[in-house]
């Protein structure tokens, strides 16, 4: 079996941080968020790295992680553009990217091995990739069976405005149901609370399993979401900030009985930048990280 590979959602605008948090520096070596899952994802056996960006910050990140990774795995770029869609939905006045979905479907021919996915600013821990890659290792890329990491929602918010998360229906015998992308969960008085569709907060448990974007796959994968996702920009081509998510793909997937998600579940405590206060925090949860002796003082 070859090593798999993974695929980093990269291309985002960072709105609510306020600049590019995937290539923000968290250590006094410089050291991005991506740094450690790049770290973790090596140590669990994933052989080759494949990121999506957007080429107005190519040079940047081709600077900070080729000389990182050179000797140590393949490395490729996808590029995920507002122009990387049929020409009668090319809006002039859209800025944000067409969503994880979208992202998703352009890697299509930079991946032909058993692979994962994941944010580029969120901290997932060892042990999930560790799970993910042995997962993949023993899963037959002709196969249709697909993998999904799940934490508890009380591990991954943040203590300084709303995140989205895709709320996970698991049945009995540990598979994925059903996700829903929840674009709006916030801590509002110690309580966890979510807005529903009409726009008022409704509470949630704390304890529901939810997906942070981070799944694993088969090529076979990529036989699903295109014409979802034309149907899509069909329905939302007057709306500049809709975006296709990665959960509607999976959703299409589950829906046709074709292939199944096995849920994998971690303990871990998530951190991540969904804001600018985060950073700290973060910075906090690498130092006592690296204390531990969970990483070395220099990664690289």
């Amino acid at each position: 079996m070859s090593k798999p590979t993974l695929v980093i959602l990269a291309a985002g605008m960072g709105s609510r941080y306020g600049g590019l948090k995937q290539i923000d520096s968290f250590t006094p070596d410089g050291d991005t968020i991506i740094d450690f899952s790049l770290y973790d994802a090596l140590r669990a056996g994933f052989g080759k790295f494949v990121f999506i960006i957007r080429k107005s910050f190519e040079e940047e990140f081709k600077a900070i992680f080729n000389k990182k990774l050179e000797g140590k795995a393949e490395v490729d770029y996808v590029y995920q553009e507002l122009e990387n869609v049929p020409e009668q939905y090319i809006n002039p006045e859209r800025t944000k990217p067409w969503g994880t979905g979208h992202a998703l479907l352009m890697a299509k021919d930079a991946v032909q091995e058993n692979f994962a996915i994941i944010n580029a600013d969120d901290f997932y821990s060892r042990e999930a990739f560790e799970s993910m890659a042995k997962a993949l290792i023993a899963t037959d890329k002709e196969s249709y069976d697909f993998k999904t990491m799940a934490y508890l929602l009380k591990n991954t918010v943040s203590d300084h405005g709303y995140v989205s998360r895709g709320e996970c229906q698991v049945d009995d015998n540990g598979y994925l149901v059903d996700v829903t992308e929840r674009t709006h969960i916030e801590k509002i008085d110690g309580k966890l609370m979510r807005k529903d569709d009409n726009g008022e907060f409704i509470p949630i448990d704390e304890n529901t399993v939810v997906s942070m974007n981070f799944w694993g796959f088969t090529p076979k994968c990529f036989e699903f979401g295109g014409q979802l996702l034309l149907d899509f920009l069909e329905n939302n081509k007057e709306n500049l900030k809709a975006e296709f998510y990665l959960p509607t793909i999976v959703n299409e997937i589950l829906k046709s009985g074709e292939a199944t998600v096995e849920v994998l579940k971690s303990e871990a405590k998530w951190f991540g930048v969904t804001y600018k206060e985060d950073k700290a925090i973060v910075q906090k949860a690498i130092e006592a990280l690296k204390a531990d002796n969970v990483y070395p003082k220099h990664l690289w």
